[in-house]
């Protein structure tokens, strides 16, 4: 994955109802550390790495890059929203495009925050990038996420097998078209 080439980086941070989004604080490291570690997270994502070593790798302010959104709740760090440009990719139709992924903590699950974070990370790159289709990828064993994507409106390219499972690739189109 690449970056997203020339967006106004960091943003101001977005609000929405219950979250903000914003660029990523040295604050931000422990959350991060839980995050990447955690094994309930990285279920469906090829497992996690033990936290003695995410924490030793982890950089003293993790995930700078322009569309690495941390989602902050009551002032916490709950997930991790990003859109990256898929430079290369295990299918030839998310090549080029804006990628969206995320992650969030267990404790957050299940309570809307990741569609509503999702909206707002995909009103911010419609408004900065709004001729860019969004890709989605995700393994259809994870059936929370495919039904997020759906409700984001992303709609299903094709299906395919990597990292040992089905995976299932979303399109959604640009804001322009």
């Amino acid at each position: 994955m690449t970056d997203l080439g020339p967006v106004p980086w960091p943003p101001a941070p977005i609000r929405t109802e219950r979250l903000m989004l914003r660029a990523a604080e040295a604050r931000d490291r422990a959350g991060f550390v839980e995050l990447y570690a955690s094994q309930e997270v990285h279920t469906y994502l090829g497992g996690a790495k033990p936290r003695d070593e995410v924490d030793r790798e982890m950089p003293a302010v993790p995930g700078q890059w322009p569309g690495s959104f941390v989602v902050v709740l009551d002032g916490a760090m709950i997930g991790q929203v990003l859109l990256r440009r898929a430079a290369e990719h295990a299918r030839p139709a998310a090549v080029g495009k804006v990628d969206l992924g995320y992650l969030f903590l267990p404790r957050a699950w299940g309570r809307g925050y990741a569609a509503e974070a999702c909206r707002a990370a995909l009103d911010w790159i419609e408004g900065v990038l709004p001729d860019e289709p969004v890709v989605l990828a995700t393994q259809t064993a994870n059936t929370r996420s495919l039904r997020l994507a759906t409700r984001l409106g992303f709609t299903e390219v094709e299906r395919f097998w990597a990292w040992d499972a089905e995976q299932w690739l979303g399109l959604r189109p640009a804001a322009s078209a």
